[in-house]
């Protein structure tokens, strides 16, 4: 397995760590059920980026295999990827603490979990300028970058997710931690470093 597949991995995995890790209205959930109702609830909640997200990626594939036709026009959207990816980089960095509501919130856990993702723009945003262009020139080369890349990005957005829900009771004070805010750190520098790749990718695409 030659280095750029497992560039792929590395990649899907910084994605979903950084998108997992954000206090963000899919995480507020995740804790909030959990403490609410216990760790069984906050999983729920975890897995609904695997319902909500697969119907997104394919719907954007289509529209990527016509994009990616028109070398310009994708190179565009591998910049614009670039800028999604950048500010998500940013978010880590700005990162503080996540404030919980006060209100009680009901079981229906994957079900709250499923309409808080479709409800939420960036799940559109990334798939359709990071995500779908990434797996078409991941393909390239085979199905194993593909796999690569929605392994570390789904394992790693739904597996971060369950770990908080299990320490939900303790998690609150640790989400304004020196050590959870040094990992936020980490992870937008390897945001910045995949948004300067697409870049790359993009430049090659316009000149091509």
């Amino acid at each position: 397995m030659n280095a750029d597949i497992l560039g792929y991995f590395a990649a899907g995995a910084a994605l979903g760590l950084g998108a997992g890790m954000t206090p963000g209205p899919l995480l507020t959930l995740v804790l909030s059920q959990a403490m609410a109702h216990g760790p069984k609830e906050g999983i729920k909640v975890a897995f609904a980026p695997l319902l909500t997200d697969l119907p997104i990626l394919c719907i954007s594939l289509l529209a990527m295999s016509w994009i990616k036709s028109h070398p310009a026009f994708m190179g565009i959207v591998l910049f614009a990827g670039a800028v999604v990816v950048t500010l998500f980089g940013i978010d880590c960095f700005r990162t503080k603490a996540i404030t919980l509501p006060g209100v009680e919130i009901n079981p229906g856990s994957l079900k709250k979990g499923m309409l808080t993702n479709y409800m939420n723009p960036h799940v559109y945003i990334f798939w359709a300028t990071v995500g779908a262009p990434t797996i078409l020139g991941a393909g390239e080369n085979g199905l194993s970058g593909p796999i690569l890349f929605l392994t570390g990005f789904f394992g790693c957005i739904v597996g971060v997710k369950i770990g908080i829900a299990c320490l939900a009771g303790r998690f609150k004070s640790l989400l304004s931690s020196r050590a959870y805010l040094l990992i936020m750190r980490f992870l937008g520098l390897a945001l910045f470093v995949f948004a300067a790749f697409l870049i790359r990718d993009g430049y090659y695409f316009i000149t091509s």
